[in-house]
């Protein structure tokens, strides 16, 4: 199966994505590939074949939590450089 230009100029306007001459050559033949290689992975006798849910067998080692020193709000306020009375203040991010 093969993909033509008039395909990947479509995808492209879906992608919001403006492509010259080169870049559209580039990615018909990197498209070709992919496609190429799909084809190649159904010649494969995979009847009775499980798909793969997990590479490994391993399970998360989660450790318990554990209470440790933690700086008080009166030290962390000591150090801010903007502070109110109770919060440490920060530049305005969002507009």
């Amino acid at each position: 199966m093969k993909i033509s230009k008039e395909e990947i100029l479509k995808i492209a306007a879906l992608a919001k994505l403006s492509l010259n001459e080169e870049q559209l050559a580039s990615m018909e033949a990197d498209m070709n590939k992919i496609l190429a290689f799909v084809e190649k992975i159904n010649e494969l006798p995979l009847e009775g074949i499980e798909p793969l849910e997990y590479v490994n067998e391993d399970t998360n080692v989660l450790r318990n939590d554990q209470v440790a020193y933690t700086v008080s709000q009166y030290d962390a306020l000591k150090n801010a450089a903007l502070k109110d009375t109770d919060y440490i203040k920060v530049p305005k991010v969002l507009g």
